[in-house]
Order: structure tokens, then C-alpha cells, then sequence
């Protein structure tokens, strides 16, 4: 029998969720002098390989995000919120069941917005305006996103679920265990 994986600390996670976009910025706006494209020097190739795996990495994880939540809402499928709120609550009722599926929804919009508001910086603006939203204002968006779902969700439900920031992060990393350490081939697993 495997022993069960420990959890990750979130403060963790947390840190490199605020820490990676800030120098990733940074490091934009200390390049911004030297022109993107392909320059034989070496700061020109740099810069445009950094910027090209920050916005595919970006874009990736929105389009993942968009794909995840919106394909749920078609026929035949459960929206993704109602099938987390039916997994923290048990049965849902008619409500709740309409109400998971709008939110499911706003978030599936929430994302073809960020998406498409990245790649039209990228595409027409100067690159830090971009870097600024996608590096900067990513985060405070997808909170405030968060706290606008949770007042509008206190105001239209007659007995509103609450639950701490600990219960909803606790939710999302049950999604993603930590891997696994590898056992060496000599080490005998405990007995049940």
C-alpha cells in the first residue's frame, strides 16, 4: 500500500503566483529599450523568446481555462461549478443547480474576455501595456472575479452557501495532488 502524498504548503504556490509575473514584468519593462523581433544580437533573441513563452504561456492557460469551463456547458454535461458545489454540498436544489450553471458561465466569459483582451494588447499596444495586464493585473481581476460572484451570490440565493478562502483553495489543489515521490526499488511499502 502507497503512503499518501503530503500536500504542498500553499504559501508556496501562493508566492510564486505573486513573485513570477512581477519579475516577468520587470523584466520586460528593463528590456523594453531593445526592439522585439529577430536582431542578431543577443538581447533581441532573449527578449523575443521571453515574451514568446510568457504569451503562449498566458494564452495557454486561458484557452485551457475557457475550454475547461465552457465545454461543460454543453447538452448532456454538467456545468464545472455545479459539479464542484454538488461535490462540497450533496444533492443541490433547483436554485442552485441554475445558479452554479450562470457561474459557470460568467467564468467561461471572464476568460474569452482576459484572452482576448491579451492578444489585442499584444497585438496593438506597446508590449508593456501588455506585460502590465497580463503580469500585473491578472491576479487582482481573477480576485475580484472571486469576490464579485461571491456578493452577487449572498444577494440571489435564498440560503447562499459560505465558504472560507481555506475550504475553496482546499477544493481547487484536491484537483491537482502532488506527485508522488518515487519509492527506491529496495524499499519495502508498509504492511496495511
Amino acid at each position: 500500500m502507497r503512503a499518501t502524498p503530503a500536500a504542498r504548503p500553499p504559501h508556496l504556490a501562493l508566492t510564486a503566483i505573486v513573485i513570477v509575473p512581477v519579475l516577468s514584468h520587470c523584466i520586460i519593462l528593463a528590456t523594453r529599450h531593445i526592439p522585439l523581433g529577430l536582431h542578431p544580437s543577443f538581447g533581441g533573441l532573449f527578449k523575443l523568446s521571453f515574451v514568446t513563452v510568457s504569451a503562449l504561456t498566458h494564452w495557454g492557460i486561458y484557452v485551457g481555462l475557457l475550454a475547461g469551463f465552457a465545454l461543460t456547458l454543453r447538452p448532456g454535461h454538467e456545468p464545472l461549478i455545479t459539479a464542484m458545489a454538488r461535490r462540497m454540498h450533496g444533492p443541490l436544489t433547483a436554485e442552485m443547480l441554475s445558479y452554479t450553471r450562470k457561474v459557470t458561465i460568467a467564468w467561461s466569459l471572464f476568460f474569452a474576455v482576459q484572452l482576448s483582451i491579451s492578444i489585442g494588447l499584444f497585438c496593438a499596444a506597446p508590449l508593456v501595456w501588455w506585460s502590465f495586464f497580463v503580469n500585473i493585473l491578472d491576479i487582482p481581476l481573477v480576485a475580484l472575479m472571486f469576490a464579485a460572484e461571491y456578493a452577487i451570490r449572498l444577494r440571489v440565493l435564498d440560503d447562499p452557501p459560505r465558504h472560507s478562502l481555506r475550504a475553496i483553495v482546499g477544493m481547487i489543489t484536491e484537483c491537482f495532488p502532488a506527485p508522488e515521490k518515487a519509492m527506491p526499488e529496495h524499499a519495502v511499502s508498509p504492511e496495511p
